[in-house]
């Protein structure tokens, strides 16, 4: 390919940063869409609700304590769950994949989810990863020392902000229990006929 021609493509940089806007749109409506096949493709059985529950829960705690911490373009998060991991919303969230996963009993549904992950959520998370460098000059050290997404066993400096509960409805987390609830339901539905 000639130079000229090389010039007029497009840079990777901002393919990708395109990219990540465009998932961050779709990630919810496309999430929907995965919902109508997961429930398809489920095959659920007592233990497998079960099991599935037992890793559900603690991602439905961390998402309810992580959103009562972060004030969201006011100040950089660091303490509380953001001690551990700089994505405890989207661990949380990756507790609630395999917990439903494991309720499921498909390998489809599996695949599925992890296309999703990488398709979907590793652009947004490096697009917000860009917006919080440009945002909070302390976002670089805090990146060299606490995880992108696994929680690393000791909290990450000694700011201590305190929980509050009117960020978790603010940020109306409360969906994330109802949202739970209701596919549950309706696993629990399909097993049944």
């Amino acid at each position: 390919m000639s130079e000229a021609a090389q010039s007029e493509l497009p840079s990777r940089p901002v393919i990708v940063s395109a990219w990540s806007r465009i998932a961050r749109r779709i990630r919810v409506p496309f999430g929907f869409l995965f919902a109508v096949f997961y429930v398809w493709l489920a095959r659920p059985t007592k233990t497998s609700l079960l099991a599935g529950a037992l890793v559900l829960v603690p991602g439905l705690v961390l998402r309810a304590v992580a959103s009562g911490y972060v004030q969201k373009d006011k100040q950089l998060t660091t303490s509380g769950p953001y001690a551990y991991t700089r994505n405890p919303l989207y661990f949380g969230s990756l507790l609630l994949a395999a917990g439903f996963a494991i309720a499921a009993r498909s390998w489809w549904i599996v695949a599925l989810m992890l296309l999703m992950f990488a398709l979907i959520y590793v652009p947004v998370i490096a697009g917000e990863e860009r917006y919080l460098r440009q945002t909070f000059p302390e976002y670089a050290d805090y990146a060299r020392h606490v995880p992108r997404l696994l929680p690393r066993l000791t909290p990450y400096g000694n700011r201590q902000d305190a929980y509050a509960a009117s960020r978790y409805w603010k940020h109306r987390e409360y969906r994330a229990i109802l949202g739970c609830a209701a596919l549950l339901a309706v696993l629990v539905v399909k097993m049944v006929w």
